[in-house]
């Protein structure tokens, strides 16, 4: 009897962002971030363990294994669902060679919170987020017997993925002309580096109708309020570490761009580039408005389709050099991480990335209570910030990778100032 020829699953191609975080990888460091929500009940593992099953087949770029090729790394599709922890530790644990080898996502159970951390080569937070909600639509209606409509990012699971789904939409929009890399350096954050590789999870819990009303008297959106005050905490931190004004360096947040809200992508792959404020500090003290003012101008040079093609035009210039293409994946590596380390997350003091309000359909919203978006910290500094907007309240969440609290006492301070009042958790008791 000849024997059955195993079924050879789909592969990808790395988008063009995704190429950079393979090679960027080191020892203790892992480009992953989590998303989760967390509903009104405990979670049934069996029920959701049926609807990963059915959700991992629509996401093949997401559900997907990171492999090695001789001049690229490539997505290969799970051929099975990924095994469902239970979590015991902190959040975004390493993520190893090996594991994402063996499955680039995981799918993580406590009490009543689904979460999901994702190698970034996989996708953005935008996809993810697509993904998440599928998932947990795919749970509910299995759970408890309700039909959920297709909408809000919610994909339908009976369908196959398109091809836009798939496209790498940086070589669709590439401009013709590219734009230098050369940027200053940020000031960096130090401290005491927790040898068991802990991560301090901080979340703060802000009232949106509070936020946006600040917001509107300020005539800015809730991102740059939050970030102005983000900024003005990081500015208040240096003056207490460095006495000297002239010794102080330029204080820059690293603001994610959606691609998608400029472009008619439909992409569920990394289809995001940055904006980066800058302050420099030997000017003088900074007001609030001041910052906006900054922030505001640099978004509205910035975030703008001619100006960000010519960003995925310079990316996507090196992707396309012959002689790159040809060079081998080692090499490729070596090169690729020494471009990461002087022009990537080194030229600012950490990333702050807002995913904005997320919508559900009206049948999902009684069972869910909170979404959080959870960054990793950065390879070179020990910081990093997400948050999103759910219902009535704004989940600010920082991760750090050292023992004080400082950054966060400051941003609660000037929050204080302004009048926002906030819930502070800490997954680590008495921290706050």
């Amino acid at each position: 009897m000849a024997k059955k020829k195993k079924r050879v699953l789909s592969w990808l191609r790395l988008d063009n962002s995704a190429k950079i975080y393979p090679a960027a990888r080191r020892r203790n460091w892992s480009n992953v971030f989590r998303q989760s929500v967390t509903l009104g009940e405990e979670i049934d593992v069996d029920v959701l363990r049926s609807a990963l099953a059915v959700t991992v087949k629509r996401f093949p770029s997401i559900a997907a294994r990171l492999r090695r090729g001789l001049f690229w790394y490539y997505l290969q599709q799970l051929d099975t669902p990924p095994e469902i922890r239970q979590e015991q530790s902190y959040p975004l644990v390493y993520m190893s060679g090996r594991e994402m080898r063996t499955c680039a996502l995981r799918v993580l159970v406590y009490g009543r919170r689904i979460a999901v951390e994702f190698f970034h080569s996989l996708t953005d937070g935008n996809g993810a987020l697509v993904f998440l909600k599928t998932l947990t639509a795919e749970y509910l209606e299995r759970k408890h017997g309700i039909r959920i409509p297709c909408e809000c990012g919610i994909l339908d699971r009976t369908e196959s993925p398109s091809e836009e789904e798939l496209e790498d939409s940086n070589l669709k929009y590439a401009g013709p002309v590219p734009v230098s890399r050369k940027a200053s350096t940020a000031w960096h954050l130090t401290g005491e580096a927790r040898p068991d590789g802990f991560l301090h999870l901080t979340c703060f819990r802000l009232p949106v109708d509070r936020a946006m009303e600040i917001a509107r008297e300020n005539k800015v959106t809730v991102t740059v309020l939050l970030t102005a005050v983000l900024m003005k905490a990081l500015l208040n931190m240096q003056k207490d570490r460095v006495p000297s004004v002239f010794r102080r360096k330029p204080v820059k947040v690293l603001i994610p761009v959606n691609l998608r809200s400029l472009f008619p992508s439909k992409s569920l792959r990394n289809f995001v580039l940055y904006t980066t404020p800058e302050l420099d500090p030997r000017l003088g003290d900074y007001t609030l408005k001041e910052i906006f003012r900054v922030i505001q101008s640099k978004m509205g040079e910035e975030v703008t389709p001619k100006f960000m093609s010519k960003l995925i035009a310079t990316n996507v210039n090196d992707e396309r050099n012959p002689f790159v293409r040809l060079v081998p994946l080692p090499i490729k590596n070596l090169v690729m991480k020494a471009i990461f380390d002087s022009v990537g997350e080194r030229k600012s003091c950490l990333t702050l990335s807002n995913l904005g309000l997320v919508k559900l359909p009206e049948e999902m919203r009684p069972y869910v209570e909170r979404m959080d978006f959870i960054l990793g910290v950065q390879a070179a500094a020990p910081y990093n910030c997400g948050m999103l907007s759910y219902g009535d309240t704004v989940y600010v969440n920082f991760i750090r990778n050292i023992r004080d609290a400082e950054l966060e006492r400051h941003f609660y301070a000037v929050l204080r100032e302004i009048g926002l009042s906030a819930v502070v958790e800490s997954n680590q008791s008495g921290e706050e």
